[in-house]
């Protein structure tokens, strides 16, 4: 695993905990693990399934409105897949966004107003 895949993994682990924390109301999340590797028959089957590449990190429903957040660590840049499916969520009506960092991550989720409070 690079270290860049363990800083990313670092900021959706501290995302999760301030949304367990200081999640809105009636907030309803999660993470998709649509990762590792796969034989080509479990990858045909799960495809077929209906699991798409590049699916955000975060997605949440809130209000009747529904948020992608694709999690990077300092200096991570997103897939092609990644931006294809940030663009189809929004054009589909949906608010998603890339932020780089725990900082920036927290900045989207309170503007968003997913999270109460702000972090200190």
């Amino acid at each position: 695993m690079s270290r860049r895949r363990r800083g990313e993994d670092g900021v959706q682990r501290a995302v999760c905990e301030h949304l367990q924390i200081r999640g809105a109301r009636n907030i309803v999340w999660w993470h998709t693990p649509n990762g590792g590797k796969r034989n080509r028959i479990e990858a045909a089957i799960m495809k077929g399934l209906g699991v798409r590449a590049g699916v955000s990190d975060i997605i949440a429903v809130h209000e009747g409105k529904a948020f992608a957040l694709e999690l990077k660590a300092e200096g991570g840049r997103p897939t092609e897949a990644q931006l294809q499916f940030i663009d189809d969520f929004q054009a589909a009506g949906g608010h998603a966004v890339v932020a780089e960092g725990l900082d920036e991550a927290l900045r989207v989720l309170e503007a968003w107003k997913l999270l109460r409070g702000a972090a200190s």
